[in-house]
């Protein structure tokens, strides 16, 4: 085992399969300034792109059908929004379209962040937007562990892939095997036992709501700390056991309430566990804004800790 930073991580997953697999390449916008992949792996498979998102997130899914396996770079996760009919229109729906006759194993690779006063247009999380599109997979990890191997199981796949990178979480630490491994897409993680409330926590919500379940745990509540790592397909199973251990379910998601991953998943326990929760479920999301670019505003619209631990508080009640 080795200690490392996630986005150290994700660019160990992401040499480590382009060495694997010469059918990896690698095309976005600046990405060609990477010296390191360009040395490793030279222009023709580290393609710096113009800016236009349309364009190249269109000519991946031309690649993946003929046989090649493209990680397609999205400097912003709102930058989607450009090519959303060559990634929701095309590539989620031409294997189904074909029969299966053609794969499509693409990643989009998607940037998403909060908290860097970065405005309204760059503030945005799609995770929901993409998910209501059927033939995408979409995964969000949130420690450097499941980061890489998250990213090396989305490189592997035959489907398209959402692969979504928390820059808030990018300077954060952990530990990873030294050995090859991935992490299989569809499986969540308990990052912390508990016994009163399921804290199901998305992305860089997992580590606040650790830091929020370690203070309430001084005043005698036991948290416990579901991350689903990949959101479609979503681990069902694992979050109704934790509701079922524990009766209460929390859900904490960096998007606004309306149509998000919060809501789905508490109506996966509603309709399948709803004789296991003992008080109403709640949400703890963004405000249904578009996000502030002055500071105070934007810590005002975001989910904190504080917001957890009232959620909690009030659960138990």
């Amino acid at each position: 085992m080795k200690e490392i930073i996630y986005m150290h991580a994700l660019n160990e997953a992401r040499h480590e399969e382009m060495s694997r697999d010469p059918k990896v390449f690698i095309m976005g916008e600046d990405i060609h300034n990477t010296k390191e992949l360009v040395d490793a792996f030279g222009i023709e498979r580290v393609r710096g792109c113009p800016i236009s998102e349309s364009a190249f997130s269109g000519a991946a899914v031309g690649a993946a059908a003929m046989g090649y396996r493209p990680i397609v770079w999205l400097m912003f996760g709102t930058f989607v929004y450009v090519a959303m009919d060559q990634i929701v229109n095309q590539a989620a729906k031409l294997r189904y379209m074909t029969g299966g006759q053609v794969k499509l194993p693409i990643v989009y690779w998607v940037p998403i962040g909060s908290g860097f006063n970065a405005g309204a247009q760059h503030s945005d999380h799609p995770l929901a937007l993409l998910g209501n599109s059927p033939g995408l997979k979409i995964v969000l990890p949130s420690t450097p562990y499941d980061a890489k191997g998250l990213l090396k199981a989305a490189i592997r796949d035959d489907n398209p892939v959402i692969f979504f990178e928390e820059q808030m979480l990018g300077m954060t630490s952990g530990e990873i095997p030294d050995e090859d491994y991935i992490v299989p897409i569809g499986k969540g993680d308990i990052k912390r036992e508990g016994s009163d409330v399921t804290v199901v926590a998305i992305g860089s919500m997992v580590p606040r709501a650790l830091t929020a379940s370690r203070k309430l745990q001084r005043d005698g509540i036991s948290v416990e700390v579901v991350d689903p790592r990949s959101l479609v397909p979503l681990d069902k199973d694992l979050i109704l056991e934790s509701v079922k251990k524990t009766g209460r379910l929390i859900v904490l998601e960096d998007a606004p309430p309306i149509c998000s991953f919060a809501s789905e998943i508490s109506a996966v326990v509603a309709e399948y566990g709803f004789s296991l929760i003992k008080s109403p479920i709640l949400r703890v999301t963004r405000h249904n804004v578009p996000v502030p670019f002055s500071p105070s505003l934007e810590n005002a619209v975001l989910p904190n800790e504080k917001m957890l631990i009232n959620a909690v508080t009030k659960i138990m009640q």
